[in-house]
């Protein structure tokens, strides 16, 4: 397992002193494809890390893979319509059981505790409705890559190959955030996981999303949709245990602990982390420990534990 260390949005840099505290003064490959045509944009990021970035540029490889093999690019438009397509299903049938949440929160009962034990069914139908979907959205990329046969399509492997042979120079990999869809996509597509050995990964915002065990959407504020929190997709699973929550003070209604209540119910035992600017977040060997940062807690409130 690599160590992993999370970090808070870069909008007050913290990237240099982190891999300065990591003692890293190697070549550090990084991965800034979720910023999607602005990937060679990264002049900021280089000089961070000193001027000694590698940047892999998966976007770009994806880009050229599209272009030179047209049934791969057929194949991927299929895949993201049918994921586009099962998230759509899914929101809907998400929305009406929040719909449902709500109602009971609102019910004046009786008898309280015949109501908290209807909450409690309820809070598991979503769950359950969050599994399965993940399960699909697994079936889908599977199909996709048993049925290309990935590793043995040129234009892939060729870029397999480079990226292994990048990574295999850098002492550590940096991911940041921007598209989380296309991010996960690309890492998954360049095989990053199988290449990285012990190296260290440093992620931040979407970044950090990509490389947990699922990829949480959120945004409560948001005035095209109901703003219900959804899972996207299973991470890269490099960093156990947590829902990391960058810019959650931005997009959470952090003061309604009732909703926040429900956040952390849907994703236990997994712990929902805020990762506000300049946080850091250690998962030595990707096990979230014990941490001094916010964590929603089950009664809805942020709680720091001892670190």
């Amino acid at each position: 397992m690599n160590d992993v260390l999370l970090l808070g949005p870069q909008r007050r840099p913290t990237l240099a002193d982190a891999v300065a505290d990591l003692g890293l003064d190697g070549p550090i490959a990084t991965v800034n494809a979720g910023w999607q045509e602005r990937e060679p944009d990264d002049r900021e990021l280089d000089e961070l890390l000193g001027e000694r970035s590698v940047n892999l540029r998966l976007y770009a490889r994806w880009a050229d893979a599209l272009r030179d093999d047209d049934e791969l690019a057929q194949a991927d438009r299929a895949r993201r319509d049918r994921i586009d397509e099962l998230q759509a299903l899914y929101l809907r049938r998400l929305h009406h059981a929040m719909e449902g949440i709500s109602a009971l929160r609102h019910h004046a009962a009786r008898d309280p505790g015949l109501r908290d034990a209807e909450m409690a069914d309820a809070v598991e139908e979503i769950r359950r409705l969050d599994a399965r979907h993940l399960d699909r959205i697994d079936e889908v990329e599977a199909d996709f890559a048993q049925q290309l046969r990935l590793s043995e399509r040129p234009v892939v492997a060729e870029h397999r190959a480079a990226v292994a042979r990048l990574v295999g120079g850098t002492e550590a990999v940096a991911i940041a955030g921007g598209h989380v869809a296309v991010l996960l996509h690309c890492l998954r597509l360049f095989g990053l996981t199988g290449v990285l050995g012990e190296r260290p990964v440093i992620a931040w915002s979407a970044g950090a999303m990509a490389i947990s065990e699922r990829v949480v959407l959120y945004h409560d504020l948001a005035v095209h949709s109901p703003g219900h929190a959804e899972v996207h997709a299973r991470g890269l699973g490099l960093c156990r245990g947590v829902v990391p929550l960058p810019h959650a003070r931005r997009r959470l209604r952090i003061d309604d602990h009732e909703r926040m209540a429900l956040l952390a119910r849907r994703f236990a035992p997994a712990r929902c982390v805020v990762l506000d600017d300049g946080a850091r977040l250690s998962c030595p060997d990707g096990a979230t420990g014990a941490t001094d940062l916010p964590t929603v807690g089950l009664d809805g409130h942020l709680h720091a534990e001892a670190s």
